[in-house]
C-alpha cells in the first residue's frame, strides 16, 4: 500500500486522478490529506471537514470487469469495509444510508464517493473518495452530522483507521472471487438505514412522500415500496431520504 500524505489539496479524488494519468499507480494507491477545500459528497454537495481531526482520502482501484455483473458491487464493497474496521473499534450502532453515507446512531459520520473512468471495454479505473469524521467535536449548522469521538468521547487513531480501512477493502475484494457478489449484496442490505421501514422521502421538485425500502439493485437504484402498493425504483439524483 502506498500513501501519500498531503497537508492541504482541494480534492484527494482530483489529486489521485491527475498523478494516475502522470504515472503508473498500483491498486490500493491511497492520497491523504489533513485539508481538503473541495471535498464532494453526492449529488455535489459540499464535504467540510475540520483540519487535522478526520479522514479525507482516496484509493485508487483498477478493476477487470469481465464477470462482474454490476459496477455498484465496488460501492457496497467500500461501505461494508468501512462498517467491517468501525465495528471493530465501537459498539456504536453504524449502519449504510443508501447510497453511501456512514451512519452512526442515526447520525452521519461518513461518506463515499466513486469516480470510475472505463479504461477499454474490460477494464475501469475506480477513484474512491472517504471521508470519516473522527476527532472532530464541533458541527455548526450541521444537526445530523457526528464523529466517533463525539458519540465515544474518546480520541481514535487517525492513520490506524485508514490502513485498516484500505486494507479490508482489499481482502473484500479478493473474497468475492470465493464468496462471489451475492454474499456482499445481501449483508449490504443487512445494514441498510431503514430497509422495510416506512419512511419519508422528497422529490427532487420538493414533493414528500412515505414509503418503505425494499432493496438497493445492482444499477444502485432504491426500491421503494409506496403506499399504492407498487414499486418505484430511484436514481440517487431523483429523491433524498429525510431523518
Amino acid at each position: 500500500m502506498r500513501i501519500i500524505k498531503l497537508d492541504a489539496i482541494d480534492s484527494t479524488n482530483h489529486f489521485l486522478k491527475a498523478l494516475s494519468v502522470q504515472e503508473s499507480c498500483e491498486n490500493f494507491t491511497v492520497v491523504s490529506t489533513e485539508s481538503q477545500t473541495e471535498g464532494k459528497g453526492q449529488r455535489g454537495s459540499d464535504w467540510a471537514s475540520e483540519v487535522g481531526k478526520n479522514l479525507t482520502f482516496s484509493v485508487l482501484y483498477n478493476q477487470n470487469i469481465e464477470g462482474i455483473t454490476s459496477l455498484f458491487t465496488l460501492n457496497i464493497l467500500v461501505a461494508i469495509s468501512v462498517v467491517d474496521v468501525l465495528k471493530s473499534v465501537s459498539n456504536l450502532n453504524f449502519v449504510i444510508k443508501w447510497p453511501n453515507d456512514i451512519l452512526a446512531e442515526n447520525k452521519k459520520i461518513g461518506g463515499i464517493l466513486i469516480e470510475n473512468t472505463f479504461k477499454n471495454s474490460k477494464e475501469v479505473q475506480s477513484i474512491i473518495g472517504i471521508g470519516l469524521n473522527v476527532n472532530q467535536s464541533q458541527f455548526e449548522n450541521l444537526p445530523q452530522a457526528s464523529s466517533l469521538y463525539q458519540l465515544e468521547n474518546k480520541i481514535f487513531d487517525r492513520e490506524t483507521l485508514l490502513i485498516s480501512i484500505v486494507n479490508r477493502l482489499e481482502f473484500n475484494l479478493n473474497q468475492i472471487k470465493v464468496l462471489g457478489e451475492t454474499h456482499f449484496w445481501n449483508a449490504y442490505h443487512q445494514i441498510l438505514f431503514k430497509k422495510d421501514v416506512v419512511s419519508t422521502f422528497e422529490s427532487v421538485a420538493g414533493n414528500r412522500f412515505v414509503g418503505k425500502i425494499q432493496e438497493v439493485t445492482q444499477e444502485g437504484k432504491l426500491a421503494v415500496l409506496l403506499e399504492d402498493d407498487t414499486i418505484r425504483f430511484f436514481d440517487v439524483k431523483e429523491i433524498k431520504m429525510l431523518y
